[in-house]
């Protein structure tokens, strides 16, 4: 069990440090750790994927609200749609998605259009667009709402998803990133709190497991304020490629293990 906490604890130090220069949730390559390396079950993986997110979050999100980047209306309306979201989300992976097979075929759907979106992008940067390219209020609800869904179900709190898409439309980093993180910490939140409520109706293993949770978010913590300081000094260019083809391959794997 001791071996296990170290091992989360480093796990989460050494993918946050990657990640966190280039803006990509961690927990998304931090599941297929814990569901192949780490041994947690199906689907208590996804709630102690949340509790990371939880844990490692507050540190950049505490950044952002100093520097006043979190007072614009965006962050308040993702979480606001987010949160039904991530709940229904966890409902639907404990009663029509417990199995680790299935688990795996949606790791591999999301993790390879993540790498190749990573890649595409690295290689073939969008051109800026005004940031009026904000979807109609109607339509980020809707995304919101989709987007939580899915965090709910995979355990990434949703924000990684919806800074990408955000982004294709034309909306500036500076602006999507304090509003998805605040979307992700508070859907985490709220996600992990539901998994452990639906632990009561349920006979499987579908509360997180809070040990490893939280040592795998406070190495995630350490690596985030690492990774921040370490992204002036690093190519972003070559991380953004790392980032991707990892992805993907992660994807491939879970896919051939899938049909396997």
């Amino acid at each position: 069990m001791e071996s296990t906490i170290w091992a989360g604890f480093a796990a989460g130090l050494l993918i946050s440090t990657v990640t966190a220069p280039v803006g990509v949730s961690g927990a998304v390559f931090l599941l297929p750790v814990q569901l192949s390396f780490l041994g947690v079950p199906s689907p208590a993986v996804t709630p102690t994927n949340l509790l990371f997110n939880a844990v490692a979050g507050p540190g950049a999100l505490w950044r952002y609200r100093r520097d006043g980047a979190l007072r614009g209306s965006l962050a308040r309306r993702l979480v606001a749609w987010t949160l039904p979201g991530v709940v229904s989300g966890a409902a639907i992976r404990v009663f029509a998605l417990p199995g680790a097979d299935v688990f795996r075929i949606l790791v591999a759907v999301l993790l390879l259009p993540l790498g190749a979106w990573l890649c595409l992008r690295t290689l073939r940067p969008a051109r800026p667009r005004p940031d009026m390219a904000e979807p109609s209020a109607p339509a980020l609800a809707a995304l919101a709402l989709t987007v939580g869904v899915i965090g709910g179900i995979y355990g990434i709190g949703g924000g990684s998803l919806l800074g990408p898409i955000l982004a294709a439309r034309g909306m500036r980093i500076a602006r999507i990133a304090p509003a998805t993180l605040a979307a992700t910490f508070t859907t985490s939140v709220v996600g992990a709190a539901a998994y452990a409520l639906l632990a009561l109706a349920s006979t499987g293993p579908v509360a997180p497991d809070w040990w490893l949770g939280l040592a795998c978010g406070l190495g995630g913590l350490i690596g985030g304020y690492l990774g921040a300081r370490l992204q002036p000094h690093l190519p972003e260019t070559a991380l953004r490629l790392l980032l991707g083809a990892l992805a993907a391959a992660l994807g491939v794997l879970y896919a051939v293990q899938s049909l396997a």
